[in-house]
């Protein structure tokens, strides 16, 4: 099975105030189709983690691998072109602009990406709406839907590039259990029948139960 994320010995140092080192010596893959999340304390380098693996964060030592590219070291133009194609985000907030409507925050990633033409791009961010059953809301204003219709959106958003992995940090956090289920099912169907790999840091120790693999995170390191 492909690897589509691989981590080799990632160390972060936090310079100021003091030195301090939040990372030590990570190290783990993410198989294509594999559903992993990222669980540890408030504290513990969850975040910091996924800010590096997602090419927000170069300044750490170590290796990164995205769909079996070196991408350590690309510069700025370079991996954000890569973020854009090859990974989709999930926050704890949906970060919908609420003047536009659901298709158009759907389509804005494509469009930056720029490797279709408008019409292919609707066309793209109506498919994922159907996907996730949200099609009818297409036209409604981002600021006119619910909490777990903002959700589903933001899924549809991360998927219009086709990425070949979800990064997702605390996605549930903000819902209630009722959605967080949702969401879960959502990523699940993703993994199972589109081949898609996840990569999700959650609290939520029901949600983690049920994916793949669980890395424990502990004092900036892998303990599990």
């Amino acid at each position: 099975m492909k690897t589509v994320l691989e981590a080799r010995n990632i160390n972060k140092y936090f310079k100021k105030p003091v030195l301090f080192h939040v990372l030590k010596n990570i190290s783990f893959k993410v198989r294509q189709g594999e559903f992993v999340s990222i669980m540890g304390k408030s504290g513990c380098g969850k975040s910091t983690l996924l800010y590096i693996l997602s090419t927000m964060d170069t300044d750490y030592e170590g290796q990164l691998f995205l769909n079996e590219e070196l991408v350590t070291g690309e510069n700025r133009e370079k991996l954000s072109h890569i973020r854009n194609k090859y990974i989709g985000f999930v926050f704890q907030f949906h970060y919908l602009l609420s003047e536009f409507s659901v298709l158009e925050n759907v389509m804005l990633p494509a469009k930056k990406l720029g490797e279709k033409s408008p019409s292919q791009i609707e066309e793209a961010a109506m498919e994922k709406l159907r996907i996730l059953g949200i099609e009818h809301i297409a036209q409604k204003r981002a600021s006119r839907i619910s909490g777990g219709e903002k959700q589903r959106v933001a899924i549809a958003r991360a998927l219009i590039n086709d990425p070949v992995i979800i990064m997702g940090d605390e996605p549930t956090g903000n819902l209630d259990s009722y959605n967080a289920e949702n969401v879960f099912n959502i990523f699940k169907d993703l993994s199972d029948n589109q081949g898609l790999s996840l990569l999700v840091v959650t609290h939520d120790k029901d949600f983690a139960d049920k994916t793949d693999r669980i890395i424990e995170m502990g004092d900036g390191e892998i303990i599990g």
